[in-house]
């Protein structure tokens, strides 16, 4: 799943840039602008703090952008920070595989204006002399009781971050380089990342495209989001409660157990939960303070190394299927067509697709499917609305299933099997009408547009 090309955002799409238009993006090995927002999440009227290198020392700029429909454009300026002095910050600290850019100091304090309304942001970071840029992405998040809550999976992101991809020391919770070049699997990757360093390459994290795919679509439609992050979740700064359903546009494997258990706990109490996205909550993760005191800033998960409990939460007894109604089947080297099934269900009806019918490219990079030997959710009613066989890395036959079932507290909790889904709402070229329409169906069930008090 890391870093591939299927789930990178488009780079420069969301201001209508074309790729080969304007500077050219920084590198690693090279560091000619980076930075990163320690927490990468704030409220309107608070403040963010901008940590950013340029080497050679020099002017650069800071243009914030927030992701969102806007008649088409994909986003909307919001900010253009004044020419700034830039320095060299110090290297990365590196303990083991753990990088850490904790000790940079602040370059640029934006206070964020009380006005700003929730959602993903992006900084555009630009050397004055317009050779170099990079991004920063962060979240606003408030207290409204919107319809949808967006959780943003922040864990996932900085567990493939990969920073610094320079071949000597840059390390992930899935790859890591070996000092000389080699890059090593996950069984000698880090087994502790830190979220104060900036994202690899662009600053882009892996998969926000899907995150975008789905923000641009839903505001295009009228839908009532609120925004968030896994670690807010994780921390209890959101109340569930407070919305119609939570909703996790990406893939999402690193969950705490607070995560996990707010998710069930809202799922108990009603509130609908929607995963667009296949290979959620997969493994479990831990999230701890750095030694300075900074909360929920350094994310560890072991994986299979060293004595301890094997830490998939279907190998502690807890199978991610029990709340998603499916579980992560695989990855899917090449992308295949949705079958749908069920076609008459609500779901699908409004969609105009037919039983049997294939949606081209749908089933792409990870495939979740129902386990019979696993336990199911409690549920009043369960339908899978999918059946779709593809070929793994070996040639092996595989297939891969969409999932709903409604909860005994009047919960839905939808399950999209895909990471292919959120792409069919809004990325050219793979926007497919009918998962627009089965997802509009879905949220119209749920009630998605309008406050939810």
């Amino acid at each position: 799943m890391e870093g591939t090309e299927q789930n990178r955002p488009p780079v420069l799409e969301p201001w209508g840039r074309a790729p080969e238009a304007g500077p050219r993006p920084a590198d690693d090995r090279n560091g000619q602008i980076k930075g990163f927002v320690p927490g990468g999440c704030a409220v309107p009227g608070g403040m963010l703090d901008f940590r950013i290198s340029v080497d050679p020392p020099g002017p650069f700029t800071v243009t914030v952008h927030r992701i969102g429909h806007y008649a088409g454009a994909g986003s909307r300026r919001f900010v253009t920070g004044p020419v700034l002095k830039g320095t060299r910050q110090p290297d990365p600290l590196v303990v083991g595989r753990t990088v850490s850019c904790h000790h940079w100091w602040c370059s640029w304090r934006l206070p964020v204006p009380a006005d700003w309304p929730p959602g993903a942001y992006l900084a555009e970071l630009t050397t004055a002399d317009g050779a170099y840029r990079s991004h920063i992405p962060f979240t606003v998040r408030d207290a409204r009781p919107a319809a949808l809550l967006l959780v943003l999976p922040d864990l996932t992101w900085q567990a493939y971050n990969l920073f610094p991809d320079d071949g000597r020391t840059g390390a992930g919770l899935h790859r890591a380089w070996d000092g000389q070049g080699g890059l090593l699997d996950e069984d000698e990757a880090a087994g502790t990342v830190c979220f104060d360093r900036p994202y690899a390459g662009d600053g882009l994290p892996p998969h926000l495209g899907q995150c975008h795919d789905l923000i641009r679509w839903a505001e295009r439609h009228g839908y009532d989001l609120g925004y968030a992050t896994a670690r807010d979740l994780h921390a209890g700064r959101i109340d569930p409660a407070r919305h119609r359903a939570l909703v996790f546009p990406g893939p999402d494997p690193y969950w705490t157990a607070p995560m996990r258990r707010t998710v069930a706990a809202a799922r108990d109490a009603g509130v609908s939960l929607v995963f667009l996205s296949a290979h959620a909550m997969y493994w479990r993760a831990e999230l701890a303070a750095l030694p300075t005191g900074d909360a929920d800033r350094l994310l560890t998960c072991r994986k299979r190394r060293g004595p301890g409990r094997p830490v998939l939460w279907r190998e502690q007894g807890d199978p991610e299927q029990r709340l998603l109604g499916v579980q992560y089947g695989g990855p899917v080297p090449e992308p295949h067509p949705l079958v749908v099934r069920n076609a008459g269900h609500w779901l699908w009806a409004a969609s105009g697709a037919a039983e049997g019918e294939e949606l081209p490219g749908v089933v792409a990079e990870a495939a979740d499917r129902y386990f019979p030997r696993t336990p199911l959710p409690e549920y009043r009613s369960r339908i899978l609305l999918a059946h779709s066989p593809y070929r793994d890395g070996a040639g092996a036959r595989r297939h891969q299933e969409t999932s709903l079932y409604q909860a005994p507290s009047g919960a839905w909790v939808f399950a999209a099997g895909t990471s292919g889904w959120c792409p069919a709402l809004d990325r050219a070229g793979r926007a497919d009408p009918r998962v627009q329409r089965a997802t509009a169906s879905l949220f119209d069930r749920i009630g998605g547009r309008g406050p939810s008090g």
